[in-house]
């Protein structure tokens, strides 16, 4: 008799397995203004242990991202609610892809316990998406928007969002919970859904922002793109048009940095003057913030563009 061991077993399951069998993509050198410093501060640390001990998943892990070093130093964090495992498989993303967990019901409050802990003036909810959930999680971001009020009334809440596609009902959730600020990121221009974000429609993700805005209109609305994914600048300037036809308040604009050889090849490095020419043009079309540099994610200097978003809005008002 012949005894067959399956090896397999016991390997890690791929955190990308739809992306296990592409071709390695061309990697790019990085250019110097990209480059950051390995996170290793006392601040980083402490904020590093907040995190573990509540048993929490921030995106700033997940994603891979840059300024990880920077914000965690500072007590600055994006929690990811509903797990670490999504149900879609964008070629840009780092979030493992798969079947996720059920819904932990102790996560909001645990989000509350570590946002009082870290002493947040503000904080950055975001998830992963959860296509298998009736609501895509749209009560669960509702609790946990909830759950901070109660234990830390005094900080306020930015939301990162999935675009709740299919799911009827779910927008008005989230937005009868009132953050202070409701980002969905668009993520990259209408030309690129197909290959970078399939799983999402362009004028979905639009018409979500606009909705936000019909529902509530004291609400700040926010979204996001990468560049360098093979975008024509005349294809930036229009999801601009587009965005602030949705009366969009904050646009985020950052360059797009491949998390391995599987995922969508950066087509291009874009240089820090291209991006405050973007920075500049937003402006002239009638954004009330822009963030447009190399290093520039959804969440980063959250805090501080949400007291400069309060300023500019009041003085738009006043001047009106």
């Amino acid at each position: 008799m012949v005894t067959v061991l399956d090896t397999t077993l016991n390997r890690p399951r791929p955190r990308h397995p739809e992306k296990a069998h592409r071709p390695d993509q061309e990697v790019l050198r990085k250019p110097e203004w990209i480059r950051v410093k390995a996170p290793v501060s006392k601040g980083y640390l402490e904020t590093r242990e907040i995190v573990k001990s509540n048993k929490l998943v921030t995106v700033c892990e997940e994603a891979g991202c840059p300024n990880i070093g920077e914000c965690w130093d500072k007590k600055h964090a994006t929690f990811m609610i509903m797990g670490e495992i999504c149900t879609r498989a964008c070629a840009f993303c780092n979030v493992a892809t798969g079947i996720p967990m059920p819904l932990d019901a102790q996560e909001p409050a645990s989000v509350g316990r570590a946002v009082a802990q870290m002493g947040l003036n503000h904080v950055v909810i975001t998830s992963v998406d959860r296509d298998d959930l009736a609501d895509g999680g749209a009560q669960h971001f509702a609790d946990v928007i909830h759950a901070i009020r109660a234990a830390a009334p005094g900080t306020t809440i930015e939301i990162l969002t999935p675009d709740f596609l299919r799911k009827k009902g779910a927008l008005e959730i989230v937005v009868a919970a009132r953050p202070d600020v409701f980002n969905h990121n668009l993520e990259t221009v209408p030309s690129n859904y197909l290959t970078v974000r399939p799983g999402a429609r362009y004028f979905h993700s639009i018409r979500l922002l606009q909705q936000v805005k019909e529902l509530d209109p004291t609400i700040f609305t926010k979204s996001g793109i990468m560049v360098g994914l093979g975008e024509e600048r005349n294809e930036v300037l229009q999801l601009m048009d587009d965005l602030r036809s949705a009366d969009v308040d904050f646009i985020t604009i950052g360059q797009y940095l491949a998390p391995s050889k599987k995922h969508h090849a950066v087509k291009k490095f874009v240089t820090p003057e291209e991006f405050k020419s973007f920075e500049t043009v937003a402006y002239s079309k009638g954004f009330l913030m822009v963030a447009s540099s190399p290093l520039t994610r959804s969440s980063h200097h959250a805090g501080d563009d949400f007291a400069r978003l309060k300023a500019a809005r009041a003085a738009k008002l006043a001047a009106a």
